[in-house]
C-alpha cells in the first residue's frame, strides 16, 4: 500500500466519522422529501378518484412514477451534498493537520513523485515559514535515492499544500488540492461506499 493510499484510507476513515452528523441531517431531510412525495401522491389519488376508472389506474401509474422519480432525485441531490461536503472536510483537514504529520504526507508524496532528475521544488509560503529544519535535507536525500537532485525554491507558489515540482521548465503539479481533483470520481466513489453501502 503507497503513501497516498494510506493517505487517502486515512482521510477516507477521518471523514467517515466526521460525516455522522451530515448523515443523519440528510436522512432527515430525505424523510421529510418522502413524506412529501407521500402526502403529494395522496392528494393526487383523491383528485383521481372522482374520474372514472380507467382514467385513476393511468393516473395513479404516472402519479407513482412521477413521485418515484421526485424521491430518487432529491434522494440522489441529498447524497451527493454530503458527499462533497465529506470531501471538503477531509481537505481542509488534510491541509490543517499538525505540521509533523503534515510533512510526514509530503515526504511520502516526494518519495512518490520525485524523479532522477535535477529538479527543484516549490511550497506555498505557508508551508515554506512551518517548514521543519532539516526537511530541505530530507528532500534531497529522498531526490538522491531515487538518483536525482532537488532543491528548494524560496519563491513560494498560490497553493494550498503540497508541491509543485519543476524538471526542466515542466511542472508536475503534486500540490494536494490537485491530488484531489485528480482522484475525485475515486473519493467519491469511496465516500459513497463508507456511507450509503
Amino acid at each position: 500500500m503507497t503513501g497516498l493510499d494510506k493517505m487517502i484510507n486515512q482521510i477516507l476513515d477521518e471523514a467517515n466519522n466526521s460525516a455522522k452528523e451530515t448523515l443523519e441531517e440528510a436522512r432527515e431531510k430525505a424523510e421529510e422529501i418522502m413524506n412529501q412525495a407521500r402526502e403529494e401522491a395522496n392528494k393526487k389519488k383523491e383528485e383521481i378518484l372522482k374520474k372514472s376508472q380507467d382514467e385513476i389506474e393511468t393516473y395513479k401509474e404516472r402519479a407513482a412514477s412521477s413521485a418515484d422519480l421526485k424521491r430518487r432525485t432529491a434522494l440522489l441531490e441529498a447524497k451527493q451534498e454530503i458527499i462533497s461536503q465529506v470531501l471538503a472536510q477531509a481537505y481542509e483537514k488534510f491541509i490543517s493537520q499538525e505540521e509533523s504529520q503534515y510533512f510526514k504526507c509530503v515526504e511520502e508524496m516526494l518519495e512518490k513523485f520525485v524523479l532522477a532528475q535535477k529538479g527543484e521544488i516549490y511550497f506555498s509560503q505557508k508551508d515554506l515559514d512551518r517548514m521543519p529544519s532539516g526537511f530541505a535535507k530530507k528532500m534531497e536525500e529522498i531526490a538522491r535515492e531515487k538518483g536525482g537532485q532537488l532543491s528548494l525554491s524560496e519563491t513560494a507558489r498560490k497553493i494550498d499544500g503540497g508541491f509543485i515540482l519543476v524538471y526542466g521548465g515542466i511542472e508536475e503539479n503534486c500540490s494536494i488540492k490537485a491530488m484531489f481533483d485528480s482522484r475525485k470520481e475515486e473519493l467519491q466513489d469511496r465516500v459513497h461506499k463508507v456511507l450509503f453501502a
